[in-house]
């Protein structure tokens, strides 16, 4: 059973990694798919013909979440060609990793506009469609570290905590509208973002710390995006579900 037939969802930073997975899995399930990219025009071209060949509608947009004037834009322009946003998933994001006595401001700022700021911007144009429709569902992506921080990552962690706090106040504004809004923290991902956690002792350091003694996949992440962006979870709103192995124990 397809979950997601006809449904239209835009997800953000897709090219690659969790996005790509997270594109993949709601279009075998019958989802057309509009996702963004900043990169590669290669890795966007090849991910949308293996969408298409699944029988759905799917179109790569190169647009900057962090850029709000983008965002309008890119909104208006799906809502043309598909004429309704049924899922947003916010799943755009970087790090900067570094103490923070060695953490410049620049970077603070780029990585709090990438992954927060381009929250608040998407979901800001997506909820009037969906205010329209009177359902909808928003599904941002936090992370383990957001929950619980890190020592050299602080930016990247008050980034993803600030994802949460947004997400259960969507969640009270928009509940009576019928539109849902969750977050999803991953843990430790092995994705071409992630590679050096696989490396020496780092590895064993982290394999550690998490009960299921291994690093997660994508398409686990994918799995619960899923679950959030169906009717499967019609009754779950304001949650942070973390996909970690049981590292937030």
């Amino acid at each position: 059973m397809k979950l997601l037939e006809g449904k239209t969802v835009i997800v953000t930073g897709a090219s690659r990694g969790i996005g790509e997975a997270i594109a993949i899995k709601l279009a075998e399930h019958g989802a057309n798919i509009a996702f963004t990219y900043l990169q590669s025009d290669e890795k966007a071209r090849v991910l949308e013909e293996k969408l298409k060949k699944l029988g759905v509608r799917a179109k790569a947009y190169k647009s900057n979440a962090s850029v709000y004037a983008e965002t309008e834009s890119l909104v208006n322009e799906i809502l043309k060609q598909y004429n309704t946003i049924d899922v947003c998933v916010n799943n755009a994001g970087i790090s900067k990793d570094n103490l923070l006595l060695r953490l410049t401001p620049d970077q603070w700022d780029e990585v709090m506009e990438i992954n927060l700021k381009s929250v608040y911007n998407m979901t800001r144009q997506v909820i009037r469609p969906m205010m329209k429709a009177k359902k909808g569902s928003i599904i941002n992506m936090s992370s383990i570290i957001g929950m619980r921080g890190n020592a050299g990552q602080s930016s990247y962690a008050a980034s993803k905590a600030g994802i949460i706090g947004f997400t259960k106040s969507i969640a009270h504004e928009l509940g009576s509208r019928n539109i849902r809004c969750n977050a999803i923290a991953p843990g430790f991902v092995e994705t071409d973002m992630t590679h050096y956690l696989k490396d020496g002792e780092a590895s064993k350091s982290f394999l550690e710390k998490i009960p299921l003694n291994r690093f997660g996949h994508a398409e686990e992440i994918a799995n619960t995006t899923l679950y959030l962006a169906s009717d499967l979870s019609s009754y779950v709103t304001g949650q942070v579900i973390s996909v970690c192995g049981g590292l937030n124990i």
